[in-house]
């Protein structure tokens, strides 16, 4: 053993060869003796080395996909021997509907809502397995639902916080719902009551709880396709107010303000441009200081196009679209620092409609300076012809003048 570095033996007679390289190839057999002899060598072993399975072309972090269709994520290994592919959605008990073909990939033909997450990709061979992961979204579906839903108990109040869950490739809002629990009552005539989440929050304060009575929470995601499912239901109990000797301070006055979002959008092609006509909100507790109306071009970003419109509106013209393009509207009412949420949306396409100039933006969102110089520019033109007109007028005024003075004039008569 001493020509070859790394190789032992151990107490129980065990070969440890620590690098497995060409040295090691052959037939080994094991010899046992003690004081009185042996009684024979063993049976041979043949020692062969073999590849561990390893990755050539492995799947990408992230695939997105549309819904109801197909996405096939290749993964392809190599070893002596061959490794087995195999996929796995983690968290889930079978594939989910996947199929693998013959070169290792995941096909998902149609993809579908419940294929999202994260997925795992394993080599094996005899020798050991390698594995590999990518995350699929599945775009085009309801919000997923949120996780690590948490309650934390508060004097007459609960603060509920949340995970989001994957929005299904759209905008998603929130809302918290709780109910008190109630032993005598049975289950289906328990009332559910539930609050708006704020655009962007994660967390919310309930507030106006009994003490030391159990509640119900639960948290629910909305999108423009629907509503995902709930989140699991956590159950805490709000703390009453401490006991002491002072009195409490009377508590604060809380004014609540309702602005539902205006009502009935509707979009009417007229050869002006689009008139888009619209209900005031249905609820309201202050007075309507106006509307602001949003728009995004071909699925982009919404962008800001008339911020004053008066609230005795309710209809406005949108002149000037890009032609052969496809536009969403929506609304928002404002009641002093009070935003509401969006109404609903309309669609409205001008593909093959001859009645807009094609142009690169709105004549609302052109930018000042650049409306300030082309209005200059434009008085200059102006005043240049007028005064170019006078000059012209000036000159052939006195050119008929010395041409009438010469005919006036009698002739010079030279006598000889």
């Amino acid at each position: 053993l001493s020509q070859f570095p790394g190789w032992s033996m151990r107490a129980d007679g065990s070969l440890v060869i620590a690098t497995g390289n060409d040295d090691a190839l052959g037939v080994y057999t094991c010899t046992p003796y003690n004081s009185y002899g042996t009684a024979g060598e063993s049976q041979p072993t043949r020692v062969l080395l073999k590849d561990p399975p390893g990755f050539t072309v492995c799947p990408k972090d992230e695939y997105f996909q549309e819904v109801g269709r197909e996405l096939v994520v290749p993964c392809t290994g190599r070893g002596d021997p061959p490794p087995t592919i195999t996929w796995l959605k983690v968290g889930s008990a079978d594939m989910a509907g996947a199929q693998v073909d013959g070169n290792g990939s995941l096909v998902l033909q149609p993809l579908a809502k419940e294929q999202h997450g994260l997925w795992q990709c394993t080599a094996t061979n005899p020798v050991a397995s390698v594995s590999t992961t990518t995350t699929i979204h599945v775009l085009g579906t309801s919000p997923h639902a949120v996780t690590n839903v948490s309650v934390l108990p508060l004097a007459l109040a609960a603060n509920i916080s949340w995970e989001p869950g994957f929005d299904g490739g759209y905008f998603q809002r929130f809302s918290v719902w709780y109910s008190p629990l109630v032993k005598h009552l049975p289950r289906t005539h328990q009332d559910w009551v539930s609050l708006s989440v704020p655009a962007g929050a994660q967390h919310l304060l309930v507030e106006n709880l009994q003490p030391d009575l159990s509640y119900q929470f639960s948290v629910l995601a909305q999108n423009k396709l629907g509503s995902g499912p709930f989140s699991q239901i956590v159950t805490s109990v709000p703390r009453g107010f401490p006991v002491t000797t002072v009195p409490p301070e009377p508590p604060a006055v809380t004014v609540r303000v309702f602005l539902s979002p205006p009502q009935a959008l509707t979009a009417n092609e007229t050869v002006r441009g689009v008139l888009l006509r619209w209900e005031p909100p249905a609820q309201l507790s202050v007075a309507l200081s106006g509307y602001a109306l949003e728009l995004r071009q071909d699925k982009g970003g919404w962008e800001v196009l008339d911020r004053s419109i008066p609230s005795t509106k309710t209809q406005v013209l949108v002149p000037g679209l890009i032609k052969d393009a496809f536009y969403e509207f929506r609304l928002v009412a404002f009641a002093g620092s009070y935003i509401s949420d969006p109404s609903n949306t309309v669609n409205v396409s001008t593909a093959g409609m001859e009645v807009y100039p094609s142009r690169t933006q709105l004549p609302e969102l052109l930018p000042q300076p650049v409306l300030a110089g082309v209005i200059g520019g434009i008085c200059f033109l102006s005043v240049a012809v007028i005064f170019s007109t006078m000059a012209a007028c000036i000159m052939n005024r006195r050119r008929a003048a010395r041409i009438q003075k010469r005919r006036q004039d009698p002739p010079l008569v030279f006598s000889p």
